[in-house]
């Protein structure tokens, strides 16, 4: 069986990244979090979900309206722990190629050969904004490259820079002329992050900040060392066995064949989550634990993540659909059905 995790492949682990500490990893953490706050108002649960997907090796699909700071975010990422950034704006008459690059022909030595040019996938944040307006055939341009990060061009591959993050947007209530992700797409997500409106303070905040004269920004607070860094240490948390079994029952209950399965999850999912969907909770799981300066994952790290991580994983069937059933009621549901396993 491969490996699809959605954590670091192996070529990192082997990585020559300076090692980090538990207290390192806090520090680091923290300080990227403020440097963004200091561009980003409110939207902690944003920021602190997103951040949990760089530091596990994952990408992110943020949903919410236009206006709430979905591309800001990303950039303001990218600016606080100094990496490469680039934004590919999706439509419908984007090609694969526009994304992952191409071979040109050049004059060299008097001759004509083709060398590969590199396409805007080649950075370490990639945002893919509104990626829903690209029709199926580009979208699965970026399967290789979030699964395998690596591009495949005229049967040559090229390796993407480390750390790779793509972050995604779409718009939820603008469907005409879009194209829904598929399932395979959506499962190379580990995290659906819903962005919610600010409130009423913040959005003063907003105001203050994005129409006077002072423009904040934030500061570099980390490194690409220090996020490849972050990475290897969140990889070797340890997880006891019993809070593996308490991820695996909470997917297999999203499975309505399952024996686990709430009566909610029978009568209206389809189709359950993949086992990408486990490693998803155990990977943010163990994130969360080092951000609360522990060493290891409880089972409240699990219950705390798995919104993000099964919520676009969880495909609901005609019925459930039609009475109006969301995934984040069915998660729920699973969340008060299953009881975590006593601890041996």
């Amino acid at each position: 069986m491969t490996d699809q995790s959605p954590t670091l492949p192996a070529s990192i682990v082997e990585a020559d990244s300076a090692p980090m500490d538990a207290d390192q990893f806090v520090e680091r953490a923290r300080g990227i979090e403020a440097e963004v706050g200091r561009v980003i108002v409110g939207q902690a649960d944003l920021v602190r979900q997103t951040l949990t997907c760089l530091l596990a090796g994952g990408h992110a699909l943020l949903e919410g309206v236009p206006g709430l700071g979905k591309t800001l975010l990303v950039r303001t990422i990218a600016d606080v722990v100094a990496c490469s950034f680039n934004r590919i704006q999706f439509t419908p008459d984007l090609m694969p190629a526009d994304i992952t690059g191409t071979n040109i022909l050049v004059e060299e030595a008097g001759s004509r050969v083709f060398r590969f040019q590199q396409g805007p996938i080649f950075a370490n944040l990639v945002l893919a904004d509104e990626i829903n307006r690209a029709t199926p055939k580009t979208q699965s341009a970026l399967l290789e490259a979030m699964q395998e990060h690596q591009v495949t061009v005229a049967r040559t591959r090229h390796r993407l820079d480390e750390p790779f993050f793509v972050l995604a947007t779409q718009n939820p209530l603008e469907m005409e002329g879009t194209y829904p992700l598929p399932e395979a797409q959506l499962d190379r997500f580990m995290f659906k992050v819903h962005v919610p409106f600010p409130t009423e303070d913040d959005l003063a905040l907003i105001l203050e900040r994005t129409t006077g004269s002072d423009r904040p920004a934030g500061s570099v607070a980390a490194g690409v060392e220090d996020v490849l860094a972050m990475q290897l240490l969140a990889r070797a948390v340890p997880i006891a066995p019993y809070v593996t079994a308490y991820a695996v029952a909470l997917l297999a209950a999203t499975h309505p064949d399952q024996p686990r399965a709430p009566q909610l999850v029978r009568e209206y999912v389809r189709y359950g989550g993949s086992p990408r969907g486990a490693q998803a909770l155990v990977a943010g799981s163990k994130v969360r634990a080092l951000l609360d300066g522990r060493y290891n994952v409880s089972v409240e790290d699990l219950r705390a993540v798995a919104l993000p991580a099964l919520r676009h994983r969880v495909i609901l069937n005609f019925e459930g659909e039609a009475e109006g059933v969301t995934a984040d009621a069915i998660i729920r549901t699973i969340l008060d059905a299953v009881a975590p396993p006593a601890v041996e």
